[in-house]
């Protein structure tokens, strides 16, 4: 992840921003089992929190703490989104279905 981060200078960069910058990745990073309560206090101020997820879940990160959140709350967090999905994919079909028959 830090490495990322100092790839990148471009101060409009959403990375250039993050509160881990400087941070030792090792700290987001942690063994099975260990706290993660260290790297979510640093995520938690951070304001580019929301960015951070956003890449961590379009980039299928499997590990480490982004955006606050450890693999675990962000594949909890995608199944929730899948879901919300499904339900309005279902209800524009609905919606097309109704209008479809009303005409």
């Amino acid at each position: 992840m830090i490495e990322m981060l100092h790839q990148h200078k471009d101060p409009n960069r959403w990375q250039t921003r993050a509160n881990c910058l400087g941070v030792d990745p090792d700290l987001f990073f942690p063994e099975r089992g260990a706290s993660t309560r260290e790297a979510k206090s640093v995520c938690a101020g951070c304001e580019v929190k929301a960015e951070c997820l956003e890449y961590a879940l379009s980039n299928g990160e499997k590990f480490g703490i982004w955006g606050g959140l450890s693999e675990r709350e962000r594949r909890r967090l995608r199944r929730q989104r899948a879901l919300v999905r499904k339900a309005a994919e279902q209800e524009r079909e609905t919606a097309s279905l109704l209008a479809a028959q009303s005409a």
